[in-house]
């Protein structure tokens, strides 16, 4: 009798907006003969949301709480973990056991990559369904040449995979992304007193040589609450408000975040949303007339519908011929000093302009066909357990 090929998915992170890129294949092989999918948790909040996503498909997996095993693993998490996330390193360390019985291990992030690198499990298969389909050069470093199989979205990460991380085309599966199976139709109830005035989603990224928030965040939401043209989802990178301070390591980068000013968050057209479910599973980006952000991939989610883009250039960057800014290229771009009204007016006006752009970019990032890409993913997986 053939034994059960044995796949993991490890959820280590600090929030849970990783989960859609990856809990949809597994709850596809879990219907699969011959295949034991166990779903490895850092924490209550992963857990929960796993539960509320997967329901009683829950019953065909093994779910495991994964914790710190060690005294030194504990003291150094209560030194560090506020700067630095000290346990999502650690639980690697103290869980090698644990994760040396699977053949394959299904992650959203690179810090797993470490189980091959430090601790040697080059036995088991590394497969990386990576968080988001954006063009950060980091998405393509030479560490992602180290998976075993990445699972991608579409033609442009698998040529950028090849050409600048030099990942072989054998390692890469193109399947679509997972996280449209879940919620491309999902749609946020929002509770602006006015429903007729046009919505914009502000969605700034954590890191505070690339956001714009710390330089013109809180300007942003002022100049157009203020303005009472518009109703506005400010809904950052869940980990921009995480911490006490934003610390970054490519590019390397120290902030400490403030809270925002509460005759602010108590104007009646500004919605904040600091990090719930809705802020990343496509409430927003669905229900939103008009994008700003800065680097966050969230925009390529929010063309799946094509529709106006603000981009702000807190840092001036000389984004023309840079392919970690090719989103840039989906509208018009705003300096720090921008007026953000009338900005927003120009992404409206100007929309026809970028709309063929827009178009080639989903259809560059995307691949979208009949066939579910949780599906897919699972045959590009077993295709790899089988040989």
């Amino acid at each position: 009798m053939t034994q059960a090929k044995r796949i993991c998915f490890l959820f280590n992170h600090d929030q849970t907006h990783q989960i859609a890129h990856s809990l949809p294949i597994a709850l596809v092989l879990a219907e699969r003969e011959g295949v034991a999918v166990t779903l490895a948790v850092t924490s209550d909040a992963i857990a929960g949301q796993i539960e509320r996503i997967a329901g009683s498909s829950l019953l065909q997996m093994e779910i495991v709480r994964l914790d710190l095993q060690s005294t030194f693993s504990r003291f150094t998490r209560m030194a560090f973990d506020k700067i630095v996330p000290a346990r999502k390193l650690l639980i690697y360390r103290d869980n090698l056991e644990f994760f040396r019985q699977f053949d394959a291990i299904v992650v959203t992030e690179k810090t797993s990559l470490i189980l091959k690198t430090r601790y040697g499990l080059d036995q088991v298969k590394i497969i990386h369904t990576r968080h988001g389909a954006g063009d950060r050069s980091i998405g393509f470093n030479k560490e992602s040449a180290l998976f075993d199989l990445s699972l991608v979205a579409g033609e442009k990460i698998a040529r950028r995979l090849q050409a600048e991380a030099g990942v072989s085309r054998e390692r890469i599966a193109i399947t679509g992304y997972a996280k449209f199976d879940l919620y491309a139709d999902v749609r946020a109830d929002l509770p602006f007193p006015d429903s007729d005035k046009p919505t914009v989603l502000y969605n700034p990224h954590p890191s505070p040589r690339l956001s714009s928030w710390f330089a013109m965040g809180e300007r942003v939401l002022n100049e157009l609450t203020a303005s009472d043209r518009y109703n506005v989802i400010f809904a950052p990178h869940v980990m921009l408000f995480a911490r006490r301070n934003v610390v970054t390591i490519a590019p390397p980068a120290f902030r400490r975040v403030r809270a925002l000013a509460p005759a602010l968050t108590a104007r009646t057209n500004l919605l904040v949303d600091q990090g719930s479910a809705a802020s990343t599973d496509m409430s927003y980006t669905n229900a939103a007339d008009i994008y700003i952000g800065d680097v966050s991939s969230q925009v390529y989610e929010f063309l799946r519908r094509p529709r106006p883009c603000l981009h702000l250039d807190a840092h001036g960057v000389d984004w023309r011929d840079d392919p970690s800014y090719l989103h840039w290229h989906a509208g018009p771009v705003a300096g720090r000093r921008a007026n953000i009204v009338e900005a927003v007016d120009e992404a409206i006006a100007t929309h026809g302009d970028y709309l063929a752009s827009q178009r080639a970019m989903l259809a560059d990032t995307f691949s979208i066909t009949d066939e579910t890409a949780a599906n897919r993913s699972a045959h590009a997986i077993l295709d790899l357990l089988n040989g």
